[in-house]
């Protein structure tokens, strides 16, 4: 049975999450983490160069030694990272009970959530799924996004956000013309004016 998924981009920030495993794919994940603020506890018995600058540098709690299901306490999030099959299915079933979101890197029917594959422009994101079933495909459609969302998008969004702001405070227009000014602004004639102004023949 195809199992229809919810998309969703979460905030993370001050939200505590647990990163079982230190290797290679494993600091793949904790940075993709990090990145967005979470309180962030990794198990493993041993860690990657990285893994242990981060955790020296304070941005990561580390805990040298294997999992106990006591980590799970408190966590919002789960990511499992190993080479121990058992223990992945044991960290699912435990953050099951305690209703805990959980990935197991590369086994679907072991996640809860997917890694999209995402296009990052600034503020803006462009994520692809295809729901565990062929991350090949995503990655491919991933570097045709970014192809066609070239780098000037940050620019552009920033530009939009300032402009965004000002018409937002603007209390002598009416919501329907408020509106109407947003969307004028993110025409692609607007687009090509921004990219005139700002040097791009793109």
């Amino acid at each position: 049975m195809h199992v229809k998924l919810f998309p969703l981009i979460l905030k993370l920030q001050d939200r505590r999450c647990l990163v079982v495993g230190a290797g290679t794919i494993a600091e793949g994940k904790i940075a993709g983490l990090l990145d967005t603020g979470a309180r962030l506890t990794v198990v493993a018995p041993q860690a990657t160069p990285l893994v242990l600058l981060w955790a020296k540098s304070s941005k990561i709690e580390y805990l040298q030694r294997a999992f106990e299901t006591t980590d799970l306490d408190e966590m919002f999030l789960v990511v499992a990272s190993t080479s121990n099959s058992a223990l992945h299915r044991q960290i699912f079933a435990e953050a099951r009970k305690r209703s805990i979101l959980c990935n197991v890197v590369d086994v679907p029917e072991l996640c809860d959530f997917y890694y999209p594959a995402v296009v990052q422009r600034g503020s803006l994101q462009i994520a692809v799924s295809t729901s565990g079933e062929s991350p090949a495909l995503a990655q491919r459609l991933r570097k045709e996004l970014e192809v066609q969302f070239g780098p000037e998008y940050e620019g552009w969004l920033e530009t939009l956000a300032v402009a965004r702001t000002e018409l937002q405070a603007n209390k002598t227009l009416d919501p329907e013309e408020r509106k109407r000014r947003l969307h004028a602004l993110v025409t692609e004639e607007a687009f090509a004016e921004y990219r005139r102004g700002h040097g791009s023949s793109r």
